[in-house]
């Protein structure tokens, strides 16, 4: 079991809402300059990923391999996906009360 699954098992549960739900409400309260920082750091790790990914795959398939992986393991993807979110509303409002 992950770090986060037992936020998972209500949707409504603690947060009142879905982990994407809720950083988007982060989001929408949060600095303009903050929030570009932290999309810039999500772009930025992005492209390190694809980067890596490129060195094993071709390079103009990768949108098709990435879609492959998505469907062959689509639960698990979604599962990283919400904790994912909750991570990156966690920074942002760690960087908030900062």
């Amino acid at each position: 079991m992950n770090k986060y699954a037992a936020l998972f098992e209500d949707e409504d549960d603690i947060f009142g809402g879905t982990p994407v739900s809720k950083y988007w409400d982060i989001v929408g309260q949060t600095h303009t300059d903050l929030m570009r920082d932290e999309f810039d750091k999500v772009v930025e790790r992005l492209a390190v990923m694809e980067a890596m990914l490129s060195e094993t795959n071709n390079y103009e398939e990768l949108d098709a391999t990435i879609k492959n992986y998505y469907y062959a393991n689509q639960d698990k993807i979604d599962e990283l996906k919400k904790s994912l979110y909750m991570e990156l509303a966690g920074q942002l409002i760690y960087r908030v009360a900062d």
